[in-house]
């Protein structure tokens, strides 16, 4: 049977038990921390791609990618609560639909947070050339270095994108000899990005250049362009749900939080309420100002978001200052309507904390692939720790490579559809995983229950498929062409020299760094039956 090796959920709440936490969190810390998990990349970089696909729609797009992350995040708030191990959604899917499934949800990781780490060194790239290159130290840089092939704005047809690509190297090498981001200088960067983009929609509403006409026609491409078509809101929602990956960080503090019942879905759904908010006053801004109007293709459909099309359309001079156009959207509207100043505040503000988000996304990249790696469905060379730094710097090296390459070639809209891609099937598998222990395991404990689980649950499988099926054809496809490549990987190697099937489950208590194995009774494990 395919689906036959589900790791024992004791022998994974072994590692959880032996964890004595504090539950000292209220509904207000979880909505500030929550807040500070999503508001980041997708908001910075993600602006000009989204009004290329929705136009003025923007607004109603942030709508419906909150949505969707909300019921996701109910469901995520309760396995994570009673699983609170390395792993994430691997973990939770090994533990209640098996291996293989388990696979393929690890397997999707790996591409979301690998892929997800180029878009934002593209992101990166863009505010650095354009505000510190360009309007602090005068410096042009070529559009062959500052450009992949296929990317947005200038003259299409660069070669690479140089920055990009050396920020992704160069936070690699910082994670493989072990620095750490420390919490402090965590929490300043997130008080620079709130109170930057704070500025950003004051300055805006209030403009004198801000003119509700540019709000007409408000949904240019329509609601719903299409299945694979990518543009109208909802195509746009697939794509800046990017803008919200991070709130699944609330969910895991539900064993410190007190009250989870209570203050959980208070601080996700706060959280989420506060950044869908501020995401459409962001948008709204920027639009009423400068517009934001998509610029459409003989067909009457938006020219793709990232395309060699509308790179070439974004040369012409009427295209000029167009907010579809610019690799740093939120900066390049400041300067547009007088602001130029608080414009560079903003892209410093980028500059000094998108790195930190590569980081986070390159750590838990990483981790997955450590833990798919320790559980034997990988090669355990790729979990060695390294003597000195006592980083997994295999699997780091090989990844922050892998992430350059991308970051060099590829434009920040195309890799963002395709992170999301990996997101939206990961939690999608996370609400069927829910449901699945709700039925096999009733009596477990639970420090937070998903309300109304019944109409919850499928609300997120229906939501994720629906986002996933309005993503671009080409980034739908990468999902199943990378789920073949990973079913011949665990075909070929990874389900004859599992740990699991060899009759082994071993834990590791990431407080102590103990090993645990728990012998268990697999018909692998008994072949003279």
């Amino acid at each position: 049977m395919i689906l036959d090796r589900v790791k024992p959920l004791d022998a994974i709440l072994a590692t959880a038990e032996k964890k004595s936490l504090h539950r000292s969190l209220g509904a207000f810390q979880l909505m500030l921390f929550g807040i500070g998990c999503i508001i980041g990349t997708g908001i910075f970089v993600l602006t000009a791609a989204g009004a290329q696909k929705a136009g003025p729609g923007l607004m109603l797009a942030f709508v419906i990618a909150g949505l969707v992350c909300i019921v996701a995040a109910l469901c995520y708030a309760e396995i994570a609560a009673m699983i609170p191990v390395a792993g994430s959604a691997y973990t939770y899917s090994y533990a209640t639909m098996g291996e293989f499934l388990a696979w393929t949800v690890g397997w999707a990781l790996v591409l979301e947070y690998a892929i997800a780490a180029s878009a934002v060194s593209v992101g990166w790239s863009g505010y650095f050339s354009g505000t510190i290159l360009n309007e602090f130290l005068g410096i042009t840089l070529p559009q062959w270095l500052a450009a992949g092939p296929l990317a947005l704005g200038g003259e299409p047809g660069g070669f690479i994108n140089l920055p990009a690509m050396v920020i992704a190297l160069l936070v690699t090498w910082l994670l493989m000899i072990g620095t750490s981001e420390s919490a402090k200088v965590n929490a300043v960067l997130v008080a620079i990005k709130v109170t930057a983009l704070t500025l950003f929609i004051g300055l805006t509403l209030t403009s004198a250049y801000f003119d509700p006409d540019r709000f007409n026609p408000f949904l240019p491409a329509g609601v719903f362009g299409g299945f694979g078509t990518g543009v109208g809101a909802v195509g746009a929602a697939a794509t800046i749900f990017f803008a919200y990956v991070g709130f699944d960080a609330v969910s895991t503090a539900a064993e410190e939080t007190k009250n989870p019942q209570r203050n959980v879905p208070i601080g996700l759904v706060g959280s989420l309420l506060f950044c869908t908010v501020f995401y459409i006053l962001v948008a709204a801004g920027a639009i009423g100002t400068i517009g934001g109007q998509p610029i459409m293709g003989p067909n009457g459909v938006p020219f793709p978001a990232g395309s060699e099309e509308l790179a070439r359309q974004c040369a012409m001079a009427q295209y000029s200052g167009a907010l579809v156009c610019s690799d740093e959207a939120l900066a390049h509207v400041l300067r547009e309507i007088g602001f130029s100043g608080i414009g560079n505040v903003l892209g410093i503000a980028a500059f000094l904390a998108l790195p930190s988000v590569i980081l986070v996304l390159l750590f838990a990249q990483t981790r997955i692939f450590f833990v798919m790696s320790r559980d034997g469905l990988l090669p355990e060379g790729l979990s060695k720790v390294h003597p000195k730094w006592k980083t997994p710097y295999v699997v780091t090296a090989i990844t922050g490579v892998i992430v350059a390459i991308g970051a060099a070639f590829f434009p920040v809209g195309q890799l963002a559809d395709i992170a999301n891609a990996g997101t939206l099937y990961a939690f999608l598998m996370v609400a069927v995983a829910v449901m699945l222990l709700r039925k096999s395991d009733p009596t477990r404990q639970r420090a937070f229950r998903t309300p109304a689980l019944w109409l919850v649950g499928p609300l997120t499988i229906f939501g994720c498929a629906f986002l996933f099926l309005n993503l671009p054809f080409e980034a739908m496809m990468v999902l199943p062409i990378w789920s073949a490549i990973g079913l011949l990987v665990y075909f070929g190697y990874g389900r004859s020299r599992s740990h699991l099937g060899r009759g082994v489950v071993e834990v590791v208590d990431e407080i102590g760094g103990q090993d645990h194995d728990f012998p268990i009774d697999t018909p692998e494990s008994h072949p003279d039956r």
